[in-house]
């Protein structure tokens, strides 16, 4: 016989090959013939059915289907569905032998001979009731958590129009529930916000949508700040929703907008403090035209004789009077801001040539000109005012600040010339030679202490009282020896004159006290500069061991092999060197790894922020980390508080040297200090 014409009872064979399939255990599965009725079932139907066999074969297969169902011939239907189509698919109630019924997942295929004549079918049903009960419980856990979570809920559809909404977001928007629904997302925006449509931007997506902040408006018109989080979703008739939660984010801008205010801004005056200004002059840089922005450096006079005769308390009222002067008076165009002590920096914007800016900076300096009663005194107060304009487009900010500063500084000394006597440069530079020569320079020690609170170090400053115009300070000093080419001079008259003062010093027992010069211009690349270091040592009967030099970064780096070797030499003698200002210039780690320097100094730019500003309590542990990993000792300058000197202690600073401890003094109070410990 071909296999192709088989007859009907090999189909029937078939059948009972699927019936008997371990594999569909948990199925009823039926045969039917080409009427409908039950020709064989497996035991899974047995047991969905509740009938026995002899109960059911033969019979038509509707026995399992409501009355309802039966009434308007909707078995047949789904027979004649499953004939022309090939299968059926179908979910609906079904009735067992005792009444109950049962969700039902129904699958009808139909046999055909090889001719093609109908056969009968087969039909496989699945119990879904427990698996819908489930579902259902599903739904309602989730319609709960959807009305009792705390976060503002909303379901809309592909055109931003509310279907749903839960409690908390009827709260937060002030609406009823009634009322928001059939409302579209744009109604709800706050018209300052630009965002648009919370669904609109992405009905074209797939994804998720995250949004960091967006403005609602509530009922009330008032605005409410949200983070958005939008998700694609399915409704019951395959159509697209749009679930979304907004959470209030009102209480983290607010603590957000604080913590910014406090590293942006000086505690004491409220003005912006350094990394406010750079940040503020690095906006306005790239769109600024040529001389049509100008930083004004400005900085107080007298004011280290305010804090040394009527204390600190004092200087700080002195501050804020003139942080509160210039907040109230400076042009709407000026924005002020406090550095360091008192320094100050106004930042004009729109100036309009050189007449404009200088009508500006005689304003300000007006506006600093101004008497502060402290401590039943009459301080009178003015400042030295520095001025630089953007002259391109490609500036920096930190060169923009440095070539204003500079400016200050020969603001400064041609004011302290004026005072009173008609002393020009050439003839300060004479009057400076001459003390040089006479060995008239003077010299104050600051003390460096370590963790054990001794006295390591004492750094050597500089003073020159002028015969007539009295105390300069060593900025003007060092300006003035600069112009008249007698930095080298002016070094070593200092050096001598410190090392002289160590070896009054030497107590036995006690903790060796090492003196630190800062050198401007006795520097390693000049001809004979570790013999003239010797010669000095020598003359003075003081130890190499006694001696720190001080230099700034960029003049190391800029050092020959052969000029480093002479500093390798002297500290086999026993001299140290130290990088001074450290973190202010351009060498890089490669070179100071080269560099014979036993010390760094991190620069008061950075201890001046600890304990308000995170980044620079992070530099400050990096460089003593960098300090420790190089082997070096780690000095912090500026120390002014204990909140400072705490802090600098816990990220494992050596040593300090600030205010704090001790201002620079006079070399005999220098002896009572170490006298008294």
């Amino acid at each position: 016989m071909d296999q192709d014409k088989r007859e009907p009872w090999a189909v029937q064979v078939g059948a009972q090959k699927i019936l008997a399939a371990e594999d569909m255990r948990d199925y009823a599965i039926f045969a039917l013939d080409a009427e409908g009725n039950v020709a064989s079932w497996n035991p899974g139907a047995a047991r969905l059915g509740g009938y026995d066999s002899h109960e059911v074969i033969g019979r038509h297969f509707s026995v399992f289907y409501p009355s309802e169902q039966v009434d308007v011939g909707y078995p047949d239907w789904e027979l004649r569905q499953a004939a022309d189509n090939g299968f059926f698919i179908d979910r609906g109630w079904r009735v067992r032998k005792d009444g109950s019924r049962y969700w039902a997942h129904v699958v009808i295929a139909a046999q055909r001979t090889p001719d093609g004549d109908l056969d009968g079918f087969i039909k496989v049903v699945r119990n879904e009731s427990e698996s819908s009960a489930r579902v259902e419980r599903t739904k309602r856990r989730m319609a709960d958590l959807f009305e009792i979570a705390p976060a503002g809920i909303a379901l809309l559809d592909d055109h931003g129009r509310f279907l749903d909404a839960n409690g908390a977001l009827c709260d937060l928007l002030g609406y009823r529930l009634e009322e928001l629904i059939g409302l579209r997302d744009v109604e709800v925006i706050e018209p300052t916000d630009t965002g648009g449509a919370l669904i609109g931007g992405i009905s074209h997506s797939t994804g998720d949508l995250l949004v960091p902040h967006r403005v609602l408006a509530r009922s009330d018109g008032s605005p409410v700040p949200c983070q958005v989080h939008a998700a694609a979703s399915v409704r019951d008739d395959g159509s697209r929703s749009w679930l979304v939660t907004f959470h209030d984010i009102t209480e983290q801008l607010a603590r957000a907008m604080t913590l910014r205010y406090q590293a942006t801004h000086d505690d004491l005056t409220g003005l912006l403090n350094r990394r406010g200004f750079q940040e503020r002059l690095a906006e306005l840089l790239p769109r600024a035209k040529p001389g049509g922005l100008a930083v004004l450096f400005c900085d107080l006079h007298n004011f280290k004789r305010v804090n040394d005769a009527l204390g600190h308390e004092a200087g700080d009222e002195l501050l804020s009077a003139v942080a509160k002067r210039l907040l109230a008076e400076l042009p709407t165009r000026c924005e002020a801001a406090r550095f360091y002590g008192d320094e100050f920096v106004i930042l004009c914007r729109d100036v309009d040539g050189d007449r404009d800016l200088e009508s500006l900076t005689n304003s300000v300096a007006e506006l600093f000109q101004m008497t502060v009663p402290l401590r039943r005194r009459q301080v009178q107060v003015k400042a030295s005012i520095g001025i630089k304009s953007v002259e391109h487009g490609g500036t920096d900010v930190v060169e923009l600040l440095r070539s204003a500063e500079s400016a200050m500084l020969d603001a400064r000394v041609r004011g302290q010339a004026r005072s009173g006597t008609d002393h020009d440069q050439l003839t300060l530079e004479q009057h400076l030679r001459e003390a040089i020569a006479r060995d008239e320079v003077g010299v104050h020690y600051q003390p460096i202490i370590d963790n054990h609170g001794d006295v390591v170090i004492a750094e050597a400053l500089l003073r020159w009282h002028h015969p007539d115009l009295g105390p300069l300070t060593p900025d003007v000093v060092l300006a003035v020896a600069s112009r008249g080419a007698m930095l080298a001079e002016l070094d070593a008259c200092v050096l001598r004159a410190a090392l002289r003062e160590a070896v009054t010093w030497k107590r036995p027992g006690r903790v060796p006290v090492k003196v630190a010069v800062n050198l401007s211009g006795l520097r390693p690349e000049q001809p004979g500069f570790a013999d003239v270091v010797r010669s000095m040592i020598r003359e003075s009967g003081a130890e190499p061991t006694d001696l720190v030099l001080e230099m700034v970064e960029t003049v190391f780096a800029q050092l020959e092999p052969e000029q480093r070797q002479e500093m390798n030499d002297l500290v086999a003698d026993g001299v140290q060197f130290a990088v001074d200002d450290f973190g202010t210039g351009y060498s890089s780690l490669a070179v100071l790894k080269e560099l014979p320097t036993q010390i760094i100094k991190l620069d008061r730019m950075f201890v001046a922020g600890v304990g308000e500003d995170p980044d620079d309590l992070g530099i400050a542990r990096a460089m003593t980390e960098l300090a420790r990993t190089l082997g070096r000792m780690c000095i912090a300058e500026g120390v002014e508080t204990a909140a400072q000197h705490q802090l600098l202690r816990a990220v494992s600073v050596d040593a300090y040297q600030g205010y704090y401890f001790s201002r620079p003094i006079p070399p005999e109070e220098f002896r009572d200090y170490l006298a008294g410990g």
